[in-house]
Parts: structure tokens; sequence; C-alpha cells
């Protein structure tokens, strides 16, 4: 497998993913301030992957997948044992993608206008957006050490790249003491290290 990703930006999760996965994969960063984006090696990403953004995983198959939430799901199927999916077909899976429908569009899409909002009251509207996404997170960590409970899952990654995003942008957490402790935790994950230093954000 081979993984097209931008340094710190949501495909990070996936990157987690894989390297708690422990299956073999390459990873090709790819540049998105580029136009037309390109790859490390040069490649017209759109040429690779039609959608233009990142993560994007070539199968060993020669097939595409897309979209960070199949990304991870796919990788966790392939590993049961490593237990970072609940299995197919079980309550605890629909909470699963309860949980990363809810990263994506709640947390995740709020963030983007704080990254490229053209004026200040956009990205203060945004970052006000957050606040109670923020809340409903906060309740729930205070409960759990991670979002399904006590064993780390592909949500968990997902969280963290978008929770890590607060520091890059300036912006506080200390409201929510259960997130810092969360980002804390998920940062110690060998897998986490692996990945934040193979994007060059850890030394």
């Amino acid at each position: 497998m081979k993984l097209y990703y931008s340094s710190g930006a949501c495909s990070l999760a996936s990157h987690i993913v894989l390297f708690a996965s422990g299956l073999p994969f390459s990873a090709e960063a790819v540049s998105l301030r580029d136009v037309p984006h390109t790859t490390a090696g040069g490649a017209d990403f759109t040429a690779i992957n039609p959608k233009g953004y990142v993560p994007a995983l070539q199968l060993d198959n020669g097939e595409l997948l897309t979209e960070g939430v199949a990304i991870m799901q796919y990788i966790a199927d392939q590993v049961p044992d490593k237990q970072l999916a609940p299995a197919n077909g079980t309550l605890p899976r629909y909470r699963l993608q309860e949980w990363l429908n809810f990263i994506s569009t709640e947390v995740h899409k709020n963030f983007s206008p704080i990254f490229s909002g053209k004026t200040d009251e956009i990205k203060e509207d945004a970052w006000a957006r957050l606040q109670p996404r923020f809340a409903l997170l906060q309740a729930q960590l205070e409960k759990t050490p991670y979002l399904l409970g006590g064993q780390f899952s592909v949500a968990d990654a997902y969280l963290f790249t978008c929770l890590s995003w607060a520091q890059y942008l300036q912006r506080s957490l200390a409201a929510y003491p259960a997130l810092l402790a969360f980002l804390k935790r998920v940062a110690e994950l060998p897998a986490t290290q692996q990945a934040l230093k193979a994007e060059g954000l850890l030394k």
C-alpha cells in the first residue's frame, strides 16, 4: 500500500493508523500549495487522485481508496487483532462511525475557515462554532480515555489530528483540560510518534 499525504493535514490520521496496524506501506508527500498539486516525486497528484486532496491510499491491487474515514476503517479491518475498529455489524462499529462523522462534519470542517478564511470575522465565527463541539468531546473524554472507551481506535487518530491544529493556529484549548490530556495521551503512542516523525513534525 502507498499513502499520499501532506504534512500535518488530515492525512496524518491515516498515517497514524497505518503505523498502528503494523502493515507494510510506503508514503509519499503531496504539496498542496503547488498548482497543480504535485507529489514529492514530481507527479501531478490530480492524475492520481482526481479529487485533488489527501489522503489517498493506493492499494496493492492498484485501486485507489480516498476519504480518510474510509481509508482508516479499511486499514483497521485488515488487522482485526489490533482492535483499531470494532467488528463490522456490531453496535460499537456504528458508534465508531458516529464519532467519525461527527469529527469530519463538526470538527474538521469547522477548522477549515480558520485556515482559509479571508477575514478575522470569518475565522472567529468558525472558532465560536467549534466551542460546543469541544464541550461535547470534553464531556466524553472526562469519562473515558478514548472516544470508544478504554481502547484507542481510528476515531482517536482523527480527533488527535484535528485538535492538534489548534496549537498550529495559536488557538487555546485551555478551557478543555480533557482534550489537552487526550492530545498528550495520543501523542505519546508509538504509532503517533512514528507518524509525526515521518511527516517532519517531530524530531
